[in-house]
């Protein structure tokens, strides 16, 4: 046995990763060389001990390294999001959609992914679309879909509706389907927002939906905000991208949760 590997079994694995875990407190960000010479170990020691720490929702690795997971205290404008990530919430939505059949009451959340999907709708009979997005509904005139925006506070940053009256439309219906939208999602801390007028509207979304299904990008991962929504598992399915590490893709789903990895289109 190599000095080095008599040193690793020394120092075990959870004493590691809180080493680790202080530092990352301390730097926000670390390269893999640099968590080596920290730590004493071999690549292949620090590599696992982040992928245990991405499974706990700890951190996040990115290439190279890894960084820490983070909290977010507010949320970019609809503006801003509608130029982020653009062909993956493209590819989020039409896997979205192919889980919506004819006939059927859904849920579009306020947000650009699920604004992405009515293109893909299009083609489905009579259904009945409930949301709280005013773009959504706009939008909606092409698609052909009955609509039931469900009022409430009005959010003009993102045109949409938020609070106490948006819930309770949400009580009266029965739902299909509901597609909900996250700034910000992890195991270990779920999905959450920054903005606490979200939490009981979504919350009474997930309650009125036979199928609930989170639909998310994989940058959002491993960030985290002070309201908490839901568990990961509280969604029967999560439809994110294929940019989700190895790491993360294996831990949410020895959570027995339907996790889907929507591919981009090379076009």
């Amino acid at each position: 046995m190599s000095a080095q590997e008599e040193s690793e079994v020394r120092v075990i694995p959870d004493q590691r990763r809180e080493t680790l875990l202080r530092a990352l407190h301390r730097e926000k960000v670390l390269s893999v060389h640099q968590l080596t010479d920290l730590l004493g170990v071999s690549h292949m020691t620090v590599r696992r001990d982040i992928a245990a720490l991405e499974r706990e929702g700890q951190a996040l690795s990115v290439p190279g390294g890894v960084k820490l997971a983070t909290n977010i205290s507010t949320e970019p404008s609809r503006q801003h999001k509608s130029l982020l990530q653009t062909a993956e919430k493209q590819a989020i939505a039409r896997d979205a959609a192919a889980l919506v059949q004819d006939d059927m009451v859904l849920y579009l959340d306020a947000g650009t992914t699920t604004l992405a999907m009515l293109p893909e709708l299009a083609a489905r009979k009579n259904l009945t679309v409930v949301t709280n997005d005013f773009v959504i509904v706009e939008a909606l005139g092409a698609v052909g879909a009955s609509t039931i925006h469900i009022g409430g506070f009005v959010d003009h940053t993102n045109r949409s509706t938020v609070g106490t009256l948006a819930t309770r439309i949400l009580e009266q219906l029965n739902l299909d389907i509901a597609f909900i939208s996250a700034s910000s999602w992890s195991l270990k801390h779920g999905v959450t927002t920054p903005v606490p007028t979200k939490v009981d509207v979504k919350r009474a979304v997930m309650a009125a939906a036979t199928d609930r299904v989170l639909l998310v990008d994989s940058t959002k991962y491993g960030q985290y905000s002070a309201y908490r929504v839901a568990a990961l598992a509280d969604f029967d399915t999560i439809v994110t991208d294929a940019g989700l590490s190895e790491a993360a893709v294996a831990a949410i789903r020895d959570r027995n949760v339907d996790l889907r990895l929507a591919e981009t289109r090379g076009d």
